[in-house]
C-alpha cells in the first residue's frame, strides 16, 4: 500500500508538507498541492480513514435516517431522489453514507443508538409521517449534529421544499383552465401536507371558490389503491369535481384506475393533477399535468447543510433552505370554455 512517506519520497518533498497539500493547508501553495496530489492520485494512494478520524475526530460518515409508515424505501420515487442529491454531493466532499435504522443484525436500538454505534459525524432526517415520534426526536435532540427535509425541528437546521408555491401553482392553472369544481385528495398529517392544505384553502379563497368539505378528503402518499377508492367517491358525488388534486404522482395511477373501472377518461370526463414531478408523471397518458420538485438541489443542499454544521460553520439556528420548483404542464387537464 502507497504510503505518504512514498509520495513524498517521489516529489521530492517533506512528509509534512504531503499531509499539508493532502489536507488542503493553506501553507502549501496551489502549484505544489497539485504536484502532490497528481502523484498520489498517479501510485494509487488511498487516504487511511482511521487514521484521519483519530487526526480530525471525525469519520467521514453521514447517517441518513429515512421513516415512514409505508416502509416503501428507496422504491419512493421522490424521496429515492432526493436521498440521491444528497448522497453525490457528500460524496463529492469526502463523505461515505450509512443508513439509520432500528437494528443491527438482530440487535434492536433507537436511532440515536445506531447513530452512536456507527460513529456517524452527523444525521440527515427525511420523515414522511411523524417528526415527533419518540425515536426521531431523541437523535433530533441528541449532541449528533442533524439536519431535517421538509421538517422544521425545534430550532435544527432544515432544507424544505416550497409547498405552498406548488399548491399555489397548482390551483391557479386549473382555474385559468376553466375549473371551479376542484377537489384535493391530500396525504397523511405532516408540516408538508399542512402546508399544501393551507395553500389549497388560500388559492380558492383568493380566486373567490368556496372551499367544499367534500372535495377535501384524507388519503395517504405513494398509495394508488387508497386513491383509487377516494376518487371513486369523489366522482360519484351528485356534483362531483371537474379536477381532482391528488397527493403526489405515483398516486395518478390509483386515480386513472378508478376512472377506466367507471368507464371515464383523463382528461375528457375527469381532470387530474399530480405531485413531486417524478419520472412516472412523464410517461403516463395522458403525460400529468404536476409540480416538480428540485429533489437534487433539496438532497444537496442537506448535505451542505450538514457537512457545513458538522465544521461548525454553521449554527443549529441556521435560516431554513427554502427550494422552489416548478410547474409541469403536461395533458391531464381539460379545458373548459366558460
Amino acid at each position: 500500500m502507497v504510503s505518504i512517506k512514498d509520495i513524498a519520497s517521489a516529489c521530492g518533498v517533506s512528509i509534512a508538507t504531503v499531509s499539508k497539500a493532502l489536507n488542503n493547508h493553506k501553507d502549501v501553495s496551489e502549484s505544489t498541492k497539485a504536484m502532490i496530489r497528481e502523484t498520489a492520485k498517479k501510485m494509487g494512494y488511498l487516504p487511511n480513514s482511521q487514521a484521519r478520524a483519530l487526526k480530525t475526530n471525525r469519520t467521514y460518515n453521514l447517517g441518513v435516517l429515512f421513516a415512514e409508515r409505508a416502509q416503501s424505501g428507496l422504491t419512493h420515487s421522490h424521496f429515492a431522489a432526493v436521498l440521491n442529491g444528497f448522497k453525490n454531493e457528500a460524496e463529492a466532499n469526502g463523505y461515505d453514507i450509512t443508513f439509520i435504522s432500528h437494528r443491527i443484525g438482530d440487535n434492536k436500538m433507537t436511532y440515536y443508538e445506531h447513530c452512536v454505534c456507527r460513529n456517524v459525524d452527523g444525521a440527515a432526517v427525511v420523515c414522511v409521517d411523524d417528526f415527533e415520534d419518540d425515536s426521531i426526536a431523541e437523535l433530533l435532540n441528541s449532541s449528533v449534529p442533524a439536519v431535517t427535509i421538509d421538517y422544521k425541528f425545534k430550532g435544527k437546521p432544515a432544507v424544505m421544499s416550497n409547498n405552498a408555491l406548488g399548491m399555489k401553482k397548482i390551483v391557479e392553472y386549473v382555474y385559468g383552465m376553466g375549473h371551479r369544481k376542484i377537489a384535493y385528495i391530500y396525504g397523511e398529517e405532516s408540516r408538508v401536507t399542512t402546508e399544501r392544505v393551507n395553500s389549497y384553502r388560500d388559492t380558492l379563497k383568493s380566486l373567490n371558490i368556496d372551499l367544499r368539505s367534500d372535495y377535501l378528503l384524507h388519503g395517504i402518499y405513494h398509495d394508488a389503491e387508497t386513491t383509487e377508492k377516494l376518487a371513486t367517491e369523489l366522482v360519484r358525488l351528485d356534483d362531483p369535481p371537474t379536477c381532482i388534486i391528488l397527493p403526489d404522482d405515483f398516486s395518478a395511477v390509483g386515480a386513472m384506475t378508478a376512472f377506466e373501472k367507471l368507464g371515464m377518461s383523463v382528461p375528457d370526463d375527469i381532470s387530474i393533477v399530480g405531485y413531486d414531478g417524478i419520472l412516472l408523471s412523464k410517461v403516463l397518458n395522458p403525460r400529468l399535468t404536476t409540480f416538480e420538485q428540485d429533489t437534487n438541489r433539496i438532497g444537496a443542499e442537506a448535505a451542505r447543510q450538514l457537512i457545513a454544521l458538522i465544521r461548525k460553520e454553521i449554527s443549529d439556528d441556521a435560516p431554513t433552505v427554502i427550494v422552489d420548483g416548478c410547474f409541469i404542464e403536461g395533458s391531464s387537464v381539460k379545458k373548459i370554455s366558460r
